[in-house]
């Protein structure tokens, strides 16, 4: 059912581009039907901010519960923007204590950049801790993405996440291993789901917390798993809401910071992700770069159109299968407190 553009937020318009279904306010005002209010605590970084609005929104609306979404996205002050991703935050977002003072039904809280080795050294360590605190007490369920993911597991559970020898980056094979959960039922019992991260939090660190998997990977590890109460908290590893291209867009910033000189070593591709052929054409260009960083001259244009083409999306039916089993929990959580 349709998300409801109730801010002049562009996201809104650019969905609307795309073929979702956004509903002006007033056209909503015009249907009798159950709005569910959703938060985002959208913390990525810049470059990824209007992407990730995007990618969840879109997700959400996908749903085929009968409810009116309303999105309603904020953040952590403490998070260094830049001042045109500050603006379109002072534009268009909610701050906290709005969202305190009327409420959501269920929040997604993505993933952030860091720059500690130990999170809890994070400037926004102690205000995301108030956010899943109030949330835990105030929402129905929180979808935890990636490092918010290990924020919990850590500041709730005392399960630290750990450093991975190599970055695990790449789409990576799923099982599902609790096949009578709510949330995986009717889903494709193997499935993709996209990663990115340096760290992990393994099996082991969950079931310690006495959470329960519901999907993991051989290569990835665990990507989906519930609280101890079924569904209150719901912990993705990976990232299950990005588009086709979200990681060529990565590859390529890793490309352009290499030929900048702010890495040393050339980036290896997502595993699972570049065709033969793709992997082929971005050899040569690896080889353009390097002569180009050598000599000091600009980065040859990154060969985009020749590798997008031949990508493939295998995981956006099962996020979506997904995230309508939670949006469903939520609309009959809603109509079980109704007044009868």
């Amino acid at each position: 059912m349709p998300l409801v553009a109730h801010t002049d937020l562009p996201t809104f318009e650019r969905l609307r581009a795309e073929g979702e279904t956004v509903l002006s306010r007033d056209q909503a005002i015009h249907q009798d039907i159950r709005e569910l209010h959703i938060g985002l605590l959208n913390m990525m970084p810049d470059a990824a901010l209007t992407a990730t609005e995007r990618q969840f929104f879109r997700l959400v609306g996908e749903s085929n519960q009968v409810a009116q979404f309303y999105m309603h996205p904020f953040t952590l002050e403490e998070l260094e923007r830049s001042p045109k991703a500050q603006a379109h935050i002072d534009r268009y977002y909610e701050s906290f204590d709005d969202i305190k003072a009327h409420g959501l039904d269920a929040l997604i809280i993505t993933g952030a950049n860091v720059s500690q080795p130990d999170l809890s050294d994070e400037a926004f360590w102690q205000p995301l801790i108030e956010v899943v605190d109030w949330a835990y007490h105030n929402v129905t369920s929180t979808i935890c993405s990636c490092l918010a993911t290990h924020a919990v597991l850590q500041f709730r559970y005392g399960q630290k996440r750990r450093r991975l020898p190599a970055k695990r980056w790449g789409v990576y094979r799923h099982t599902v291993v609790r096949r009578d959960h709510p949330l995986v039922a009717g889903v494709n019992t193997l499935f993709d789901v996209p990663h990115s991260r340096f760290n992990q939090i393994d099996r082991e660190q969950f079931e310690a917390a006495g959470l329960h998997i519901l999907a993991e990977s051989e290569q990835a590890g665990v990507h989906l798993a519930v609280s101890e109460d079924q569904f209150r908290l719901v912990f993705f590893q990976g990232h299950p809401e990005y588009d086709m291209i979200s990681l060529m867009k990565e590859y390529k910033r890793e490309v352009m910071r290499f030929h900048q000189g702010e890495r040393d070593d050339y980036p290896p591709f997502p595993e699972n992700y570049f065709s033969l052929r793709s992997q082929a054409i971005l050899d040569e260009y690896a080889h353009m770069i390097k002569t180009a960083r050598r000599a000091g001259r600009e980065a040859p244009p990154f060969p985009e159109e020749l590798i997008t083409n031949a990508l493939h999306n295998t995981w956006h039916d099962t996020a979506e299968a997904v995230l309508n089993n939670w949006v469903g929990k939520i609309y009959q959580s809603t109509i079980s407190q109704l007044p009868r």
